[in-house]
């Protein structure tokens, strides 16, 4: 199988799992506990903690571990904003989050919160002067992901920061697709609380973190002395290690996106030379060096993925938690891509394991399988 689906979850590295396996069969103790078993398993706690503070370039108190990014994220948001003055109740999210984003600030919306979109241009990045308007002085936070996990259009980080510290709001990103693929320091990223997610760069499910700013007013979401207070419930200590791990060994993260990024090119221009129906979403704005996000003609995804899956290729339709489904992409349809075109997306995201090798097998055996299924569209079309 030729995995191209590395947006949805990565392959834990084999270094991570032997990392992991010591902790689940001899420090299984509580870090909680004042005993000798408990306490070695606190100093290994705290260990994984500072690694994770040293690669990410945060502190170690300003680490609070989760089960994965989705927690993080909702706690960001839900924390801050119940921590924020009276006068400020409003929180901007962009209409491309991620969907679980989207659902939390439907929520917010259903129990009387004031919530606003920034929207997006055409070519999927955000549009700052509408962004600008939406600042003011009832904003309590910004949400904004830093990479999109459909397109992989990066969003401006920076300008947003600019825009929100400047309105006296905070600013929240969750960086579950950029952490691990380029380059990230949490001190010097503008962001005031950052989210991340293991299993997007070679590491566990079920683990992730939310970096907090020191000292900035937080109310937890999950009651508990954990976590200094701020995230109850027993950590999950071989996650942690098995996190901390991963991170370690992403070594020059600008060199292997260098790397990933000539491999997607290469697809793309293997699969537009061969197949001159194909349209590339984002291709000419910065984003993910992995990320290839495109449409066959029209072609219906579901008979793209079943040719892929015959040639033992695994790409998807977009996002993983909402695939499947027969409404059109809440990215693309933001972007004002009508439905049809948006029904026939499909999402090649490599990664570290990805090869050459991997992308000429699917330029020599695509091609020739959605070439004759392009051309009686091209016959059929009014």
């Amino acid at each position: 199988m030729i995995y191209l689906d590395h947006n949805a979850t990565t392959p834990p590295s084999p270094a991570v799992i032997a990392a992991m396996l010591p902790v689940l069969s001899s420090l299984w103790a509580n870090t909680s506990s004042q005993h000798g078993p408990g306490q070695q398993a606190k100093r290994v706690l705290s260990t994984a903690r500072a690694t994770v503070a040293r690669v990410l370039g945060c502190k170690p108190v300003e680490v609070i571990f989760t089960s994965g990014a989705t927690e993080a994220n909702h706690m960001a948001v839900r924390g801050l904003l119940a921590a924020s003055a009276p006068e400020r109740k409003r929180v901007v999210f962009s209409s491309v989050e991620h969907a679980g984003q989207l659902r939390l600030a439907r929520a917010l919306a259903d129990a009387g919160i004031q919530v606003d979109l920034m929207p997006v241009q055409a070519d999927g990045t955000l549009d700052l002067a509408a962004a600008a308007s939406l600042m003011g002085p009832d904003v309590a936070l910004v949400s904004l992901m830093a990479a999109n996990n459909e397109t992989g259009v990066l969003m401006p980080m920076a300008d947003i920061a600019e825009l929100a510290h400047a309105a006296g709001a905070l600013l929240h990103v969750d960086a579950t697709q950029h952490i691990g693929k380029l380059p990230f320091h949490f001190a010097d990223s503008g962001a005031d609380a950052v989210s991340l997610s293991a299993h997007k760069f070679q590491g566990p499910k079920g683990i992730g973190a939310l970096l907090l700013r020191q000292g900035l007013p937080f109310v937890p979401q999950t009651l508990g002395s954990q976590e200094r207070g701020r995230r109850g419930g027993t950590e999950n200590l071989a996650g942690v290690v098995g996190m901390a791990t991963a991170l370690e060994l992403l070594g020059d993260v600008g060199l292997e996106a260098t790397r990933q990024t000539q491999l997607r090119d290469a697809l793309e221009n293997g699969l537009t030379r061969a197949l001159p129906e194909t349209h590339i979403w984002g291709r000419q704005v910065p984003r993910l060096p992995g990320t290839s996000y495109l449409r066959f003609g029209q072609l219906s995804v579901d008979v793209v993925l079943q040719r892929l899956e015959r040639l033992g290729v695994a790409a998807s339709s977009g996002a993983a938690c909402s695939s499947g489904g027969s409404e059109p992409s809440h990215v693309l349809t933001a972007m004002e891509v009508p439905a049809d075109e948006a029904l026939a997306a499909v999402r090649f995201s490599l990664g570290r394991t990805s090869t050459l090798a991997d992308v000429n097998h699917l330029l020599q055996a695509l091609p020739p399988m959605l070439a004759p299924l392009l051309h009686e569209e091209r016959l059929t079309a009014p």
